[in-house]
Parts: structure tokens; C-alpha cells; sequence
């Protein structure tokens, strides 16, 4: 007669299946990676935000295929950490930091300024940097935090790098947005939030402004060899939410983030379809459009409105002095 197993090790058989089978659910709902196999040597490729979460795991992507990557960011010490683990990774020595603070337009005009002297192409800009749901603070310029980097940040930085990107046709542009657009509102009479401020609402209207910059766009590099498109990582796990109260609390530490990691997709899987935007033959002649875990999703009726979509831009142009003294 066989002996019986002992309680102990049926429990830790139990679980076991359990954390596997965990594992195995996560991996599921962080969806595929994108499977193509592209070779970017001899493209320089621009990523914002690139030294953590998303834009980290973008930029390290670009590397592997062994493109030139410029991390543009704000923290030149996580910078040149990321630099570094990227290099030694992918064997890329090709990859640099440069200074670019998205809510200073003095800091993206010397940055521009920059890769416009030095680089012989841009052949893809990633617009992924971002702030989230943070108490009321300003640009430089005097711009509600949000607005300023998430979306007039990078409207400047794409519009002042344009003609070096249209020159490097056929060339991408993608820009990182979030389905909390589908609740957002530009809200012309208040863009800047002075009358009112909720952090929610500032965020998707910021992430709203990111699709219309993006239409408006892809109309105007029409017939130009740049294609320009919308992306939503999904939600990610990332320091992204390093502004709200709750979620950096005890609390919601011990209780809340553990239930939470089970839904939240790795930064690699939430990289999956800004690669995909970035790389994909399939989208080499497809431009103003909005996608999430590597499909082409519907937005909200807001983001459909042209004529807001015009307004927002002269309105950019005004609040970025786009047109002064650019070069």
C-alpha cells in the first residue's frame, strides 16, 4: 500500500496551481507582444519618457533591432541608468541620453535644436512621456501640468522636429493617448483649469488632446511619407501613478496593489502596441488612427470633431509660440 502524502505537500501542490494558474491568467489579459521582426539599423528613433515603465521597455526595444535611440527625458540620472542597462543588454552602443523636459519649451527647443544639427534622420518619434492625475502645478510656461507635458509638450517637440522627420520618409510618428479620453472634454472656456481643477478630468482631457493632435496631424502630412497614430498601452503598471494619494498609500499597498498586479499588464506587454504603431508593415501607408492591444479601437465621439481638432491646434500653436523664432 502506498504511503499517504503528506497534508503538507498536497497544500503546497494546491498552491502552486494556483500561482500558476495566476501567472499564466495575467499573461493572458497583458495580450501578445508583437511579433514582428524588423531591423532598424541605420534608423535613430526618438523616445520621450524613456528612462522607466513603457517608454523604457519601447526604447529597449528599438535597441534589440538595432536602431539609434535617443532617450529624451527629463532625470538625466535615471537617464543614463537606463542608457546603461540598455547597452549592456542589447550589445547597442548606439543609444544616448539627452535632456528634453516636457514642461519647459525651452528644454524642448534645445533639444530640437539639438537633433535637428546633429542627426541626419528621424525616422521614428515616440511621444510617450507623461503625468498623471497630479495635484494642480504648472509648466514653466504657466500651464496646467497635464495639458502642458501630455499634450502641448509634445506638440511642440513633433512640430519642431517635422521637417527632419518628413525629410527621413517613409517615417512614423506615434503618440501615446489613453481610453481615458473616452471621458474626456476639451474644454476651450477653461483649457488651462483655472476655474476648476480635477485631476481625473485634466488627465483625459489631456489624453483627449492627444487623439485630436493626432487626426490633425495626419491630415496635414497627407501625401508627406509620415504616418501619425494614436495608442492606448493598457493599464500598466508604472510609475505612472506615482501622483495619486490613494494608491501610494499603506492601505492600498497591502490590499489594493497586490489584487491590482493581477490586472495590471508588465511594462513590456503595455510596450506591445507602440512597437506595433512604430513597426508594422501593416500600417505603412495608415495614419490618424487610434490603437489598443494591437487593433484598430473606436474613440469617443469627442475625438472625432474636427473642428475642435482645428481649434486645439491654433490654440497649441498660440500657447507653444510655435511660429516665433523656431529655428
Amino acid at each position: 500500500m502506498a504511503p499517504a502524502i503528506p497534508r503538507i505537500l498536497v497544500r503546497l501542490s494546491g498552491f502552486g496551481t494556483l500561482v500558476g494558474g495566476i501567472i499564466v491568467f495575467k499573461e493572458y489579459l497583458g495580450g501578445a507582444n508583437y511579433s514582428g521582426t524588423e531591423n532598424l539599423k541605420g534608423k535613430t528613433v526618438i523616445v520621450t519618457g524613456a528612462n522607466t515603465g513603457i517608454g523604457l521597455e519601447t526604447a529597449r526595444d528599438m535597441a534589440r533591432r538595432g536602431a539609434k535611440v535617443i532617450l529624451a527625458c527629463r532625470n538625466m540620472e535615471k537617464c543614463k541608468k537606463a542608457r546603461q542597462d540598455i547597452a549592456l543588454e542589447t550589445r547597442n552602443k548606439h543609444i544616448y541620453c539627452r535632456e528634453c523636459d516636457l514642461a519647459s519649451q525651452d528644454s524642448i527647443r534645445n533639444f530640437a535644436k539639438m537633433v535637428n544639427e546633429s542627426e541626419p534622420s528621424v525616422d521614428i518619434l515616440i511621444n510617450n512621456a507623461g503625468v498623471m492625475r497630479c495635484k494642480y502645478q504648472t509648466t514653466k510656461e504657466g500651464i496646467e501640468l497635464q495639458l502642458g507635458t501630455n499634450h502641448m509638450g509634445h506638440f511642440l517637440l513633433t512640430n519642431l522636429l517635422l521637417d527632419k522627420i518628413k525629410e527621413s520618409a517613409p517615417s512614423r510618428i506615434v503618440n501615446v493617448s489613453s481610453v481615458a479620453h473616452l471621458r474626456g472634454k476639451i474644454h476651450f472656456e477653461d483649457l488651462n483649469s483655472v476655474k476648476k481643477y480635477d485631476e481625473g478630468e485634466a488627465y483625459a482631457q489631456s489624453k483627449l488632446a492627444n487623439i485630436l493632435f493626432t487626426h490633425e496631424l495626419a491630415q496635414r502630412l497627407e501625401g508627406k511619407g509620415v504616418t501619425v497614430n494614436a495608442v492606448h498601452p493598457g493599464l500598466v503598471n508604472t510609475e505612472l501613478g506615482r501622483h495619486m494619494g490613494f494608491y501610494n498609500s499603506i492601505i492600498a499597498t497591502i490590499f489594493v496593489q497586490p489584487l491590482l498586479w493581477i490586472f495590471l499588464k508588465t511594462p513590456t506587454k503595455g510596450a506591445q502596441t507602440t512597437i506595433y504603431a512604430a513597426l508594422s508593415p501593416e500600417l505603412e501607408n495608415v495614419s490618424g488612427k487610434y490603437y489598443s492591444n494591437q487593433l484598430e479601437t473606436e474613440v469617443s465621439e469627442a475625438a472625432l470633431d474636427a473642428e475642435a481638432a482645428k481649434r486645439l491646434w491654433m490654440t497649441s500653436e498660440r500657447w507653444t509660440k510655435l511660429n516665433q523664432n523656431n529655428h
